[in-house]
C-alpha cells in the first residue's frame, strides 16, 4: 500500500512538474516573440532620411519657378498654392488654407498660409516651415529659385518621406508661409506677414504651448551649400542639427552666421516656440534676377532635407 501511494505521488509530481516546465517554456517563447516583435518593429521603422530625394525636391522647385514670380496676391502664387496642395494631399496630408489680409506699403494685400497635418489622429507638437512667396520687384523678373523655392521643394519632399512613418508624421505640422518678403524693409509692419499672423493666431488661441519647437528652412539649395545658423539659435535645437549633420557625414555644410537673422522663425520665437532657422545666407544672387534654378543643386537639397528628416526623427520626436 505504501508503495502504491508513493508511486501515485511521484506520478502527480512528475505531471505537475511537466505542466510547470511547459508553462515556463511557453512564457519563454512568448517573451522571445515579444522581443522579436519589438526588434522587428524598431528595424521596420524607415530611415526616412535615406529615402529623401534631392532630385524630387528640385523638380518641385522647377515647377514653382515655371509659374514665374510669386508675389502675394498674384495669379502665379495661387497656381503655386494649388500645386503644393495637390502634392501634399497625394502624400496623405490634410491642408488648411489660412487666409488673411494685412496692410502693406502697397496697400491691403490678401495672403494665404498653408497648414498641413497628417492623419485623423494628428497631434502635432513640432513645426516644419518654409515661405513660398517671392519678393516684389517692379523692374526685374525675380523667380526666387533659392529664396523661397528651394526650401519649399525640400518641405514638400519631406512631407512625402515622412508619410512613410505615420507615427512621426502625425507629430509634425507643416507650414508654408505667404508674405515673408518685405516690400520695402523688414519692420514690425513690413515683411514676415504670414509668420506674424500664424504666430498671432497661435497666441490668441493659447496654442503656442502645444509646440515644443520647430525648424524653418530658407535658401537651402545653393550649389556651394553652407547652412549658416543664426548665432541666437535655440541651443538644444542647434545641437540636434549639428548631431544629425555629423551622423550623416555632412557636418562640413553646417556652421554659424556672424550676426542675427530676421526670418520667419522670429515671430515664433517671440511667442515662446523655439524655432531654428536653416539658411544659407552666403548666396550672392540673393534678391537679384540671377536667383534661378541653375544656381541650385539636387545634392544640396538632399543634404538639407536628409538632415532635417534625421533631426525630426531622432531628436525632435524624442
Amino acid at each position: 500500500m505504501a508503495t502504491t501511494i508513493s508511486n501515485a505521488s511521484s506520478a502527480r509530481w512528475v505531471c505537475a512538474s511537466s505542466r510547470f516546465a511547459a508553462a515556463i517554456l511557453a512564457l519563454a517563447i512568448l517573451a522571445g516573440c515579444d522581443r522579436a516583435t519589438s526588434e522587428s518593429s524598431r528595424n521596420s521603422q524607415k530611415k526616412i532620411w535615406e529615402d529623401f530625394s534631392g532630385d524630387k525636391a528640385l523638380a518641385h522647385v522647377q515647377a514653382m519657378v515655371d509659374f514665374g514670380p510669386r508675389p502675394p496676391g498674384t495669379e502665379a502664387i495661387e497656381k503655386t498654392r494649388a500645386y503644393l496642395i495637390k502634392q501634399l494631399e497625394t502624400s496623405g496630408w490634410k491642408v488648411e488654407r489660412q487666409s488673411f489680409s494685412d496692410d502693406t506699403p502697397r496697400g491691403k494685400v490678401q495672403f494665404v498660409n498653408l497648414i498641413a497635418t497628417f492623419g485623423s489622429q494628428a497631434t502635432p507638437s513640432f513645426l516644419a516651415c518654409s515661405h513660398y512667396d517671392t519678393k516684389t520687384f517692379d523692374n526685374a523678373r525675380f523667380v526666387g529659385a533659392n529664396d523661397g523655392g528651394s526650401s519649399t521643394g525640400v518641405l514638400v519632399e519631406l512631407a512625402r518621406v515622412s508619410a512613410e512613418r505615420p507615427d512621426l508624421a502625425k507629430n509634425v505640422e507643416l507650414v508654408f508661409f505667404d508674405g515673408e518678403e518685405a516690400y520695402v524693409a523688414f519692420t514690425d509692419t513690413d515683411g514676415l506677414f504670414g509668420s506674424r499672423y500664424f504666430a498671432k493666431q497661435l497666441a490668441a488661441e493659447n496654442k503656442a504651448k502645444q509646440f515644443r519647437g520647430g525648424i524653418l528652412l530658407d535658401m537651402v539649395g545653393d550649389k556651394s551649400l553652407t547652412i549658416t545658423l543664426p548665432p541666437d539659435s535655440p541651443a538644444e535645437l542647434a545641437r540636434g542639427i549639428f548631431a544629425s549633420a555629423e551622423a550623416l557625414n555632412v557636418r562640413k555644410n553646417f556652421t554659424y552666421f556672424d550676426r542675427d537673422i530676421t526670418d520667419d522663425h522670429t515671430p515664433l520665437n517671440e511667442i515662446g516656440i523655439p524655432v531654428i532657422d536653416l539658411i544659407d545666407f552666403d548666396y550672392p544672387p540673393w534678391h537679384t534676377p540671377d536667383d534661378t534654378i541653375d544656381k541650385l543643386s539636387a545634392d544640396s537639397l538632399r543634404v538639407t532635407g536628409s538632415v532635417a528628416c534625421h533631426f525630426l526623427s531622432e531628436f525632435a520626436s524624442k
